[in-house]
């Protein structure tokens, strides 16, 4: 039965929620401009108006929520006749991995954006009245731009689509498929399910987060242009400061979130590759944290001010950008984040440059309004670092920007006739490092300058107290110069700013600690970014390569190993199943391919179970006991996660201590067929990260060779390939796997010999006599590659005749890094978001405290009517 009933309510909804929001644009709109009239009745005008838009803006939410309810429903349920559900779950996943795949695609993503957006309506509204008209007239407009992203109407007659509507049915999407002309009603019995690469419990935590980044960087953005347009030139900063803030650390940790699931599950070894995708979320945050630091001291300087307005819209303008570049195809293959394009890209433009002419316009009708300075603003004071380091860091992200934006580059001229072939830089890392490493030494240490001048700890003629922080900074970096081998100058520059940093801003936080810790968020913020690229600098630059390929012989001849000077040729090295296999200072083996059980806890050997192909069970083939606790009977049904196998590896240290990591490959067709991720031994000082490059298909059915046949005697030897085999001894046996012996029935299992260059295997392939009919039971050596079956017996001459196969034998490719200090990096963004969450409560608290200040004269005002009026 097709559930359409659903999916027509929540279509009906995204209507009302774009309707509603369209209304409530208006309502606020006029309630702003009532609110800022002087006559009679504008006060009357002012409430009915607000009234009528809070009312209508409620409505707006119940419809959202409405339309998150119908789409969960639909992907919760397995309602596989929607395509939106089909493509993006499946009856295998997980509760927590079926929440994902709702902001797998552009559809989902676009309603969670919505979503925080009225979330965060909602709490404005209720917190500050006196800016809720204008500030909700941005807000809701936003709101209405971003419904018709998922409204799906087609204008008749225009042939006018807009947006892409998450409940189309798959008959909809997809009408030619043959299936429908034999049954119109066919529902699919699963879906594509979510991809393997984002069933990692960070990507049910990290789109959340970083859509509620993008979503609060609206808040300081509306009350910027709420400010314009009331004329409360400098009033708006103080209830918009603390929302940046929070801002910035959500989006932050967004950003960080996403590193973080790249380094665990994707296998180029690190958190941060410039992509082009990750580019247009960090810009935003950059110019983001320039313009809460321009904020901080815009309220007593007008050229911070003006700057205050610049970065705040251009912060909002950013994130519309980023959007527009990752969702209308423009990126192509230069990002393996980007969306494919669903023709919204025209939406998505005339959006992007609405708010853009709309708040540049009105900054530049109010600019001659705006303040200026009577004075030239002093080098030893505050505003002049704080304005220094903003320049610095909108220098970072306009680079960032400029390269990112090539793609769009090429766009432009291709609408205008013109081909540019302008290409991204082959070397992304090398090319953006070259420039944010230098940016970033200059900035970090303005963050232990500037904190001086800010407390004024320094000033003209006394620069004394700097003296010593810069003394202990030079011989901190000196000793860890010389023990890490820190030789490159641009290294050795971004270390010594760091440790300056660190150093000049722990002498602050430790005076600030003694008077008040709630003044202390910039400082430790600050501590948090150095240790950041402390950490990142020792991680990426000193990466050393372990797993150097001694063996003379090459691994492929395909250009991934061979390009470079066959650099992952040199870098990678190939074990055998059970041989050991020396890698630096470990002894390495691998073990075993395993497979991931759910509601048990580890891994179990693939060779434990049966998998279904082409579902999410496996039966077993013994009793599955795993820490001694029996979990399954042999034969039972269990659930598995299909498309992940990992692989166990022994390292062996030195000590003779043994650890074991569990590199993960991936079946998954959509990325071309097998993806690897890491498996990381974490220690204090280094973390050592392991993926495979190269395995023989863990699903394909082993390939053998042609059957060669031997007839020996006992202790006699043949030779198989290149190994040498012996036939030990012929036995009976009372126990053959797979087969139930009966009374007159007979076995017997042939003992033999297999001997590789250093190990020997024992190999026992059994004859079986039941029922007066001869069953031969094969033995399989993966070591090997050997398949061999036991034929006949001759009693006359005493001879035993076997059957040999043989195929390709198991190997991996694998490929291990050691990257020191990195939990330096961690360390430093823990700190990082500390100093930004006390920040952000010191804002928050002096924002409340004056705006209680503020509306106690309201509250006198019932006593006296007069004071009211006026």
């Amino acid at each position: 039965m097709i559930h359409s009933t659903i999916g027509s309510t929540g279509h009906l909804l995204v209507i009302v929620a774009f309707v509603t929001a369209l209304v409530a644009t208006y309502a606020y709109f006029r309630a702003g401009m009532a609110q800022g009239t002087v006559a009679g009745g504008a006060i009357e005008d002012t409430l009915t108006w607000k009234r009528f838009a809070r009312i209508t803006f409620y409505v707006h939410v119940a419809a959202v929520i409405g339309v998150v309810f119908s789409l969960y429903w639909i992907i919760g349920n397995h309602y596989f006749e929607y395509h939106y559900a089909w493509k993006n779950s499946s009856l295998s996943l997980p509760t927590g991995y079926t929440i994902s795949s709702f902001w797998q695609d552009q559809e989902g993503s676009f309603l969670l954006w919505i979503f925080w957006n009225v979330v965060l309506g909602c709490v404005l509204i209720f917190t500050n009245r006196s800016w809720e008209a204008p500030v909700m007239t941005v807000f809701a407009l936003v709101q209405a731009f971003l419904t018709s992203m998922i409204l799906g109407v087609v204008i008749p007659g225009l042939d006018l689509k807009i947006g892409s509507t998450p409940f189309l049915l798959l008959k909809e999407v997809m009408p030619d498929l043959p299936v429908y002309k034999m049954d119109p009603n066919f529902i699919p019995k699963d879906g594509n399910g979510l991809n393997p690469l984002l069933q990692n419990y960070w990507m049910v935590i990290h789109p959340p987060t970083l859509f509620l980044g993008f979503a609060t960087t609206l808040i300081p953005f509306s009350f910027a242009i709420a400010g314009l347009w009331t004329k409360k030139i400098q009033e708006w900063i103080r209830p918009a400061l603390p929302w940046a803030l929070f801002s910035a650390m959500i989006l932050g940790i967004g950003i960080l979130m996403g590193a973080y699931w790249a380094y665990e599950t994707l296998n180029f070894g690190s958190y941060w590759n410039w992509d082009p995708v990750e580019n247009s979320s960090i810009v935003p945050w950059i110019i983001l944290v320039a313009a809460v630091h321009t904020m901080i001291i815009g309220r007593k300087n007008a050229t911070a001010l003006k700057t205050s307005f610049i970065l705040t819209i251009a912060t909002f303008i950013l994130i519309l950008y980023s959007t527009f570049m990752t969702r209308s195809g423009v990126l192509g293959n230069a990002s393996v984040h980007s969306f494919t394009d669903l023709g919204l890209s025209g939406q998505l433009l005339v959006y992007l440059l609405t708010f853009t002419i709309v708040a540049i316009g009105l900054l530049v009708y109010r600019w001659k309004s705006l303040p200026s300075d009577e004075e030239e603003v002093s080098t030893y004071s505050q505003e002049f670092w704080i304005f220094i380091g903003a320049t610095l860091l909108c220098l970072s992200g306009f680079q960032i920007l400029a390269t990112t934006s090539i793609p769009v580059y090429n766009k432009i001229a291709e609408a205008f006739g013109t081909v540019l072939n302008m290409a991204l830089p082959a070397d992304q890392i090398g090319h953006y490092n070259k420039f944010q490493l230098w940016f970033f030494s200059l900035i970090i240490a303005l963050t232990g300058i500037g904190q001086f001048f800010w407390w004024k700890r320094v000033g003209k003629g006394k620069l004394q107290a700097l003296y010593n922080p810069l003394l202990i900074a030079l011989l901190i970096s000196a000793a860890v110069i010389t023990f890490k081998g820190v030789k490159d100058i641009q290294y050795i520059v971004l270390l010594t700013t760091a440790i300056f940093a660190v150093v000049a801003n722990g002498t602050i936080l430790i005076n600030i600690i003694r008077g008040n810790y709630n003044l202390s968020g910039g400082a430790i913020t600050h501590i948090g970014v150095a240790l950041m690229l402390i950490g990142i600098l020792f991680s990426s630059a000193y990466t050393r390569v372990v797993s150097i390929n001694n063996s003379g012989l090459m691994i492929s001849r395909s250009e991934e190993f061979t390009s470079n000077d066959n650099k992952e040729n040199k870098e990678n090295i190939t074990l055998w199943l059970n041989k050991a296999e020396k890698m630096g200072d470990y002894m390495l083996t691998w073990r075993d391919v395993r497979v991931e059980p759910r509601h048990i806890p580890g891994y179990i050997p693939k060779s434990w179970v049966d998998i279904v192909e082409g579902d999410f069970h496996a039966v077993a083939l013994r009793d599955i006991v795993v820490n001694n606790k029996k979990y399954n009977s042999k034969g039972d049904t269990i659930e598995i996660f299909p498309e992940n196998f990992y692989y166990e590896i022994d390292y062996r240290e030195p000590s003779g201590k043994i650890f074991t990591l569990f590199p993960r490959v991936q079946i998954n067709p959509r990325m071309g067929g097998i993806v690897s991720s890491p498996d990381i031994q974490r220690k204090v000082d280094k973390d050592l990260y392991t993926y495979v490059s190269m395995v023989t298909n863990p699903t394909a059915e082993p390939v053998w060779s042609q059957t060669e046949n031997f007839t020996v005697n006992l202790r006699d030897t043949f030779f198989v390939n290149d190994y040498v085999a012996i036939l030990d001894n012929v036995v009976r046996t009372e126990q053959v796997e797979g087969v139930k012996l009966g009374t007159g029935d007979a076995a017997v299992k042939a003992i033999i010999r297999v001997l590789d260059k250093d190990k020997e295997f024992v190999i026992t392939p059994s004859f079986v006599i039941r029922d007066r009919m001869v069953a031969r039971k094969p033995e399989v050596s993966n070591e090997l590659g050997m398949r061999i079956q036991f034929q006949e017996i001759n009693p006359q001459t005493g001879q035993f005749s076997f059957s040999v196969n043989t195929t390709q034998r198991d190997f991996i490719v694998m490929k291990a890094t050691e990257k020191p200090l990195i939990n330096i990096l961690w360390l430093g963004t823990f700190v990082l978001v500390i100093g930004f969450i006390l920040a952000t409560i010191r804002r928050f608290k002096d924002f409340i405290k004056m705006r209680n200040k503020e509306s106690q004269p309201a509250g006198q005002s019932k006593v006296k009517p007069k004071v009211q009026a006026a």
